[in-house]
């Protein structure tokens, strides 16, 4: 695909969907606010979203991924997403390795109201079979509140040298979520790679979209993996939006696998009804 083809199609995607009707919303699973210390990135909020067509979105902070003020980071992200008048769905951060983590939980779903959590374990020096991460996710899961596990941020070979992170182990999820079945688990940013092997037959998982690529990818991937595990994500503003939207226009979908993908699943991961009142 060419730049001008791209920016024809990414403008009449846009127009197509930027009024959609509360029955078609586009549920971004994977959207970030703050500023990322490695370079600059497109100011997006949630008015540049919704001229995209994506209705909500489900929102962590940037800043988390070094900060030690995690309580910190959560009350900005807080009163931003309030400021977007429901916009923006605030996705408050934990830190295992600081020694108020179960406060930071708490108040993200006491204080801040927030349904879900993210988790950053490369960045944070732990690893999914590290004990503490057990029991993190046995506090979030009793604390009725979902999680986010971020596998990674961006690609190696564009990390800063002496900032170097690497994807996230996932091998040890599928045996954890398995005496976990409340646990309600999404990990943002897998590549194919990712879900074919370390995450190979743990269905009772979601997944985004925002690094799955290839030509049909959402295609191919739900050949392996179930229509109502897997969300939009967009991985904003590291990414442009219109990546993950293109991928549903080229991808050979039915009505009802997309209006998981958009909309059923990121519902049912943060505990809500997948339809609306009345529907």
């Amino acid at each position: 695909m060419n730049r001008r083809h791209f920016i024809q199609t990414t403008a009449a995607l846009a127009a197509a969907t930027a009024h959609a009707a509360p029955d078609e919303a586009r549920i971004d699973v994977n959207f970030s606010t703050g500023s990322w210390p490695f370079r600059a990135l497109p100011a997006l909020d949630g008015g540049a979203l919704r001229q995209r067509g994506i209705t909500q979105a489900i929102t962590g902070s940037l800043e988390a991924v070094l900060s030690r003020d995690i309580a910190g980071v959560n009350a900005r992200l807080a009163a931003a997403c309030a400021a977007s008048g429901g916009m923006l769905l605030p996705v408050g951060s934990i830190h295992p390795g600081l020694p108020v983590w179960r406060d930071d939980v708490k108040r993200c779903r006491d204080q801040h109201g927030m349904k879900a959590v993210r988790l950053h374990p490369n960045y944070h020096g732990y690893t999914l079979s590290d004990p503490i991460f057990a029991e993190v996710l046995d506090t979030i899961t009793q604390a009725g509140l979902a999680m986010q596990i971020c596998a990674q941020m961006e690609d190696a070979r564009t990390q800063h040298p002496l900032v170097q992170a690497a994807p996230v182990d996932l091998k040890p999820l599928p045996d954890l979520l398995a005496s976990r079945p409340q646990a309600r688990v999404m990990v943002l940013n897998a590549n194919a790679a990712m879900i074919t092997t370390s995450l190979r037959g743990c269905t009772s998982l979601w997944i985004d979209c925002a690094m799955i690529e290839g030509v049909g990818g959402l295609g191919n991937t739900l050949k392996s993996w179930p229509a109502g595990k897997l969300c939009l994500g967009t991985h904003a503003p590291v990414f442009y939006p219109e990546s993950s939207l293109l991928k549903l226009q080229e991808s050979d979908l039915s009505l009802a696998q997309t209006s998981a993908v958009t909309r059923d699943n990121a519902r049912a991961f943060l505990g809500q009804a997948t339809t609306l009142p009345g529907k």
